[in-house]
């Protein structure tokens, strides 16, 4: 293992970052709130690189300080003109909710209290998460941000189109604000998404058609299938990709994508903070408020939690609104404290394992679907 600390790279990426963004981030909003925030941060005992961290972050939350306490933060998407809420609401477990009435009542309570990021996909629990999510925004539908994935994996475009008119019908909306290709995790991916009649061609179109505002997509497995599909310089708006503690010491993609994304100006989602099925928090090695906290401190505009109960949304709901950002010693501390387990990716089997990888691309790939394995 290298002698770097773990993290390093990714701390030199936010002090760059903040060199860039800090005076531009405090015309975001009203004097008052930037100029104590700019104060703690410069005027801090803290090291350089504590001070540059910090005022990094403080540009992605210049919007939602002391001036909105109590409520959940709101953050930029990127280029979009669109501020979103910096936490929302899985769609993957939403389709896991004990019954549809659970999941309406979730969605109810998320949106009443400043959730606004919907997160989905054409693929997920059978469709029963578009299903449940579509019925429980009638009335609503304006009152959140929309996002939806196109399960091609691989196909052509005329798939993808279909795909998206199903979403839409099930999600009873005549638009989706944000379009993601979903699961970009076989290294042969991006060389299927921008084939002639690939997936590409099918974001380009439904922009046109006005059924899609902005675009993206997601993976959660090699960073190099994420940097991959950012070397075609095609305009994406957003990119999923798993921020957690346990991330900058395997396979990590905040050390690696995170930078290109700035580069780029292209707006990261977060997800995964509880390093995918929350085995870490089970284990007793991190908190859900230090791991929700974590991901919430680093250069993304909103991080998709998993939420099956209204219990867990509530908890999500407090730790949203009483977030401060970590500082920068408290960020390397807790990965320091996780090293033991994180460099062998144990707490994050998504990188490295098909167990979680889902059954419609497996399909695609030629891989045998959960319910093929032996028991």
């Amino acid at each position: 293992m290298s002698n770097q600390r773990p993290g390093a790279d990714a701390n030199r990426f936010l002090g760059d970052f903040n060199r860039r963004q800090f005076l531009k981030g405090v015309g975001f909003i009203g004097v008052g709130a930037s100029t104590g925030l700019a104060d703690h941060i410069l005027h801090s005992n803290t090291s350089v690189e504590a001070a540059e961290f910090n005022t990094s972050s403080a540009e992605l939350i210049l919007a939602q300080t002391s001036e909105s306490s109590g409520e959940i933060p709101r953050r930029p998407l990127g280029k979009t003109g669109v501020e979103v809420s910096a936490i929302g609401l899985g769609g993957a477990t939403l389709g896991q909710a004990k019954s549809k009435e659970e999941a309406i009542r979730i969605i109810h309570e998320a949106t009443d209290n400043g959730i606004t990021f919907m997160d989905n996909a054409w693929e997920y629990n059978n469709h029963r998460s578009e299903e449940w999510m579509g019925e429980a925004l009638q009335g609503r539908r304006d009152q959140v941000f929309l996002m939806t994935k196109v399960c091609t994996h691989g196909r052509d475009a005329s798939v993808a189109m279909q795909q998206l008119e199903e979403s839409l019908r099930r999600l009873k909306t005549d638009y989706i604000d944000l379009w993601q290709i979903h699961e970009v995790i076989y290294y042969n991916d991006p060389e299927l998404i921008f084939r002639p009649d690939g997936a590409i061609e099918a974001l380009e179109r439904a922009k046109q058609e006005g059924k899609v505002k902005f675009v993206g997509f997601t993976g959660h497995k090699d960073p190099a299938i994420h940097l991959e599909m950012l070397s075609h310089n095609y305009p994406f708006d957003t990119v999923q990709l798993p921020i957690n503690c346990f991330d900058a010491s395997f396979m990590s993609f905040q050390n690696q994508v995170l930078p290109e994304l700035d580069r780029q100006g292209i707006a990261a989602i977060g997800m995964k903070s509880l390093s995918g099925n929350g085995e870490a928090v089970k284990k007793g090695l991190v908190t859900p408020q230090e791991a929700i906290r974590y991901a919430m401190s680093m250069p993304i505009a909103t991080l998709v939690s998993g939420i099956d109960s209204v219990e867990v949304l509530r908890q999500n709901i407090a730790i949203a609104r009483d977030f401060q950002p970590m500082t920068a010693q408290e960020m390397q501390a807790l990965r320091e404290r996780v090293v033991p387990y994180a460099t062998d990716g144990r707490f994050e089997l998504f990188k490295s394992s098909k167990k979680f990888d889902a059954d419609v691309g497996r399909k695609q790939h030629g891989f045998p679907t959960q319910d093929q394995l032996p028991t």
